[in-house]
Parts: structure tokens; C-alpha cells; sequence
């Protein structure tokens, strides 16, 4: 899986409430959620952001409450891929539930700037900046949290699961 997108960059400890607001919490619909996704950390960002563009994060992306709103809203904007510094365990694990892959490499998101060009390829745990000319290497995504990205998330890797198990 290779992801190739624009850059979008926020700062330091991005809470899930930056992310998706509460006051957009009365609805759990993907399509509902990704109108609002960053909208208090730029209001344009659900409106301008391309499908398969990625999310640059500063230390402590999705910190804060323990909600699955926040990457469902992400994947759900057509975000492909974040990157950051750091990312919030909480976070970090409902991404992966979500179907959401996420990549932490400090040096390429302290030195990616808004409209770079990344290639992500996360089972490599590679990142290119192609406007900068920039390789940076990660640690590569596990090869069971890629499934479930892969599956769309635990839900769906389940039922893949169970499906396989009963036609044995």
C-alpha cells in the first residue's frame, strides 16, 4: 500500500476535540462527521481537503478523549494516511480500529510544510517528501495492524475472520 498526497499540517497535541468537535457527536455517519473534521483548526479543511491527502501532526496528535469519532472523521474527509511526531496510545489504537493508517516519524512532520507532496508507504515505514526531495525512514506499520487498515478496520476484519472460519 503506497499513499501519495498534499500536506496539511497542524501543531502540537491536536486533541480528538480539534479533530471533531462534541457538538457534532450526536451522529456517528462517516459522511456527517467529515464535514466538521479540523474545522475548528481551519475552517476549510472539509471542504478543500483531496481525496488521499495527508495529515501532518506535531507531538501528542489525538490526545484527549478516548473517541472513535476522530479517526472515522479523517478516513472519512479522504485523508489516506497521517503522520506526526507523536501520536495519543488512545488515539493511535482506535486509528488502526478505524481502518485509519497512522505513522509516526518526528523528522519528516517537524519538516514537511502545508502543500508538500508525501509518499507514504507504511509497510515499508518510508516517507518521501517529494517537494522537498527528502526520504525520512519510520518504523514500518506491524504486519497485522496493516490487515486491518487493509480490511477497513477491526469491525471488518472480523467479519473476514468469521466468514473464513465458517466456510472451513
Amino acid at each position: 500500500m503506497k499513499l501519495k498526497g498534499k500536506a496539511w499540517k497542524f501543531g502540537d497535541n491536536v486533541d480528538t476535540d480539534v479533530i471533531i468537535p462534541a457538538r457534532y457527536l450526536n451522529t456517528s455517519d462517516p459522511v456527517e462527521l467529515a464535514k466538521h473534521c479540523m474545522e475548528d483548526a481551519d475552517p476549510s479543511f472539509a471542504d478543500t481537503v483531496g481525496q488521499g491527502d495527508i495529515i501532518v501532526g506535531g507531538d501528542n496528535f489525538g490526545c484527549g478523549s478516548s473517541r472513535e469519532h476522530a479517526p472515522i472523521a479523517i478516513k472519512a474527509a479522504g485523508v489516506s494516511c497521517v503522520v506526526a511526531q507523536f501520536f495519543a496510545r488512545i488515539f493511535y489504537r482506535n486509528a488502526f480500529n478505524m481502518g485509519l493508517p497512522i505513522i509516526e516519524c518526528p523528522e519528516a512532520a517537524r519538516e514537511a510544510t502545508p502543500g508538500d507532496i508525501l509518499s507514504v508507504d507504511p509497510e515499508a515505514g518510508t516517507i518521501v517528501n517529494e517537494t522537498k526531495g527528502k526520504t525520512y525512514k519510520a518504523t514500518p506499520i506491524p504486519a497485522f495492524m496493516m490487515e486491518l487498515v487493509q480490511a477497513g478496520g477491526l469491525m471488518e476484519y472480523t467479519v473476514k475472520q468469521l466468514a473464513e472460519a465458517e466456510s472451513k
